[in-house]
């Protein structure tokens, strides 16, 4: 944020950032009602799923061939200690997505001690299938009596999504051209599980350590939220135009202005 690194300007920019946020997460929200039938673990699995179509597709026998990879790489290890098999059909019929701003815990300095604070990405998302959020799978992993099979049908329910879009370059594409970019990410709370994520084309940031104290003590809260760059606003640049001018220099640079 350079010389306007300061509480003033913090609390313009998260007014501006929250607008921006619930603008491109509604957009983002539509664009996904849209993919979820191409974005379904049914796709891919075929009639390992239950409920799920009862040919054999010619993806199956890849996407449980990568599951398995996934799986046997993961569960082991914390924070879910599996040691189950993996074995079909798989409970994952008819599921829709959903997506939860995702966070990150940052330490700043406190009186001489690291005091943690809770960051959150507004403009990052992580993408999940309805009743899987990250949430839901912390608090069960969290539970003392947690069943394995549960813990078995969460993790199970992450890595079909990360196969899934494996699978699916087209739509990867797809949701690039709309101007988000769809990634996987280790989560804090889920060890080496990868985590799928959609993030917005414009970038969010913390300021200073100082702002963030600041901004804490004011809230009373070990809470914050990065807040979007708008000089970087400014330098976005339409894709498509680009691409197409590309072209045009290639074949009629004299038509081109310089």
């Amino acid at each position: 944020m350079g010389g306007r690194d300061n509480i003033q300007t913090l609390l313009a920019l998260r007014k501006l950032t929250r607008a921006i946020a619930v603008a491109l997460q509604d957009r983002l929200t539509d664009y996904l009602t849209t993919l979820t039938p191409v974005l379904r673990p049914e796709l891919v699995f075929g009639k390992l799923v239950q409920g799920g179509q009862k040919e054999w597709f010619l993806k199956s026998d890849q996407a449980l061939k990568e599951l398995k990879t996934l799986y046997e790489a993961v569960a082991p290890g914390s924070p879910f200690a599996l040691r189950t098999e993996l074995t079909p059909p798989f409970d994952l019929g008819g599921l829709s997505l959903e997506i939860t701003p995702a966070e990150y815990t940052h330490v700043v300095q406190s009186g001489g001690a690291g005091r943690k604070i809770k960051v959150r990405c507004p403009l990052v998302w992580i993408l999940s299938y309805r009743g899987y959020s990250p949430a839901a799978f912390k608090q069960l992993l969290g539970s003392p009596m947690r069943p394995a099979n549960e813990v078995q049908r969460f993790l199970v329910a992450y890595l079909a999504l990360t196969v899934v879009t494996r699978m699916q370059p087209g739509v990867v594409n797809l949701v690039d051209a709309l101007r988000f970019r769809l990634t996987t990410m280790r989560h804090p709370d889920f060890g080496e599980l990868p985590v799928t994520r959609i993030s917005a084309d414009v970038t969010t940031s913390r300021p200073s350590d100082a702002v963030i104290l600041e901004s804490a003590e004011l809230s009373g809260m070990d809470a914050f939220e990065e807040v979007v760059d708008i000089e970087q606003i400014q330098q976005l640049r339409e894709p498509f135009k680009e691409q197409l001018l590309d072209i045009a220099r290639q074949h009629t640079p004299e038509f081109i202005a310089p």
